[in-house]
């Protein structure tokens, strides 16, 4: 039997059920100052640092299985619906918060080193060599036998890891990492809609799932992100075609009048206009790394309105709470990567106060888990905590190798 995941509506209710009482993140400026970043201070670079490291040993104490499986759990306090493990998102995103602790400059950075070799062994539990309905092999939503049963396919999914892979690869220069990369692009090609019968035809399906045929944002850029990002290693035109079809379908039917995008478009042509805040985050670190290949300021340009209006808008009305963290951290990280280029410190501060704005309102002190609604903590939201915090650790420079 075939699995499928958390819908986003679930997702959302289980993350936005109890408002979080945050400070403002900083105001959106137009003017930026190269001086702020590189002056951040010992002490603030340093604490970022240790609760990084709190909230991965917290993760590591409550929601790793320790049974030799490499797998996690997917929430401290089981559900009735739950697995013996985790879905492979959540996995994916402790995997990615290993590889960003990684990337922590010295000797903390170099410690995590055998635990992203024990993430990149879990990972392979998720892997259908086989192939989905497509053919191609890929990552399936839960872990194969032994450990499970498998599942559907989401593109998304692969997406995510396939990012995480070129991160590797462009933090350690591991040939293998860009390997899986490429072969999950592979995966996602054949993923295009291309029937022209259907309302706003093109787009990358949101999963193999037959229960769903939306074409979504969360789909089509972060292949389009992939696809730049192998374009800048490999030089292969056809990655960069790629990318530019997909942000041309992208703008042409989930583009919204305020400047953000909406979720998906179905095959009727209804559109779920919910904003999440990966749904920005994706485009602005695509449209920065189109610039970045191709040298047209009209990317960074894009990149740079996208990043200003969606943060005018989370910063209203508690929007930006309401967010799962583990959308605002990919969120996040994106702008990490836009100032990486342009300059600038607001979106690094946003992301700060963000970040620590949970570690006094949401984490329990005595345990160092952030129960976001309740009593339990589920691995995607104390993986995305970690990444915040690596990722304000890291050298501003370095912020051009994330997504």
């Amino acid at each position: 039997m075939k699995l499928t995941r958390l819908t986003r509506t679930t997702a959302v209710l289980a993350s936005a059920a109890v408002a979080l009482t945050l400070g403002a993140v900083p105001a959106v400026a137009h003017e930026h100052s190269e001086g702020h970043a590189d002056a951040r201070n010992a002490e603030t670079r340093q604490r970022d640092v240790d609760r990084a490291v709190a909230a991965y040993r917290a993760m590591q104490e409550h929601l790793y299985a320790g049974d030799g499986s490499q797998l996690y759990l997917e929430r401290t306090v089981p559900t009735a619906d739950d697995r013996t493990y985790s879905f492979e998102w959540p996995f994916s995103q402790a995997h990615v918060a290993t590889l960003d602790l990684t990337g922590i400059p010295g000797r903390v950075g170099r410690s995590f080193e055998d635990d992203l070799a024990d993430r990149k062994a879990g990972q392979e539990r998720y892997w259908n060599a086989a192939g989905g309905t497509t053919g191609k092999p890929g990552y399936d939503s839960y872990a194969r036998a032994p450990y499970g049963d498998g599942g559907d396919m989401f593109y998304d999914d692969n997406e995510w890891v396939a990012l995480a892979k070129v991160q590797e690869y462009l933090q350690t220069g591991d040939r293998s990492a860009l390997g899986r990369a490429k072969q999950i692009f592979s995966l996602v090609e054949t993923a295009w809609d291309t029937d022209t019968t259907h309302a706003a035809p093109g787009g990358v399906f949101w999963t193999q799932a037959p229960w769903s045929t939306d074409r979504n944002t969360v789909s089509t850029i972060p292949g389009a992100e992939l696809a730049v990002r192998l374009y800048l290693i490999t030089k292969d035109q056809s990655y960069l075609e790629w990318a530019k079809r997909s942000v041309a379908w992208t703008d042409a039917n989930l583009l919204a009048p305020n400047g953000l995008y909406w979720d998906n478009v179905k095959l009727d042509g209804t559109i779920d206009k919910t904003q999440w805040s990966y749904n920005q985050g994706t485009p602005i670190g695509t449209y920065t790394l189109l610039y970045e290949a191709t040298g047209d300021r009209s990317y960074l340009k894009k990149a740079q309105a996208i990043a200003a209006a969606s943060l005018a808008y989370y910063q209203a009305d508690g929007r930006l709470e309401a967010q799962p963290i583990y959308f605002n951290s990919i969120y996040f990280k994106n702008l990490q990567l836009l100032e990486s280029v342009t300059g600038g410190h607001v979106y690094r501060d946003a992301q700060q106060a963000y970040a620590d704005g949970l570690w006094s309102a949401v984490r329990d002190p005595a345990t160092d888990l952030f129960p976001v609604g309740g009593t339990a903590t589920t691995l995607l939201d104390q993986a995305a905590v970690v990444q915040l915090y690596a990722t304000l650790a890291w050298p501003k420079g370095k912020a051009t190798i994330l997504y």
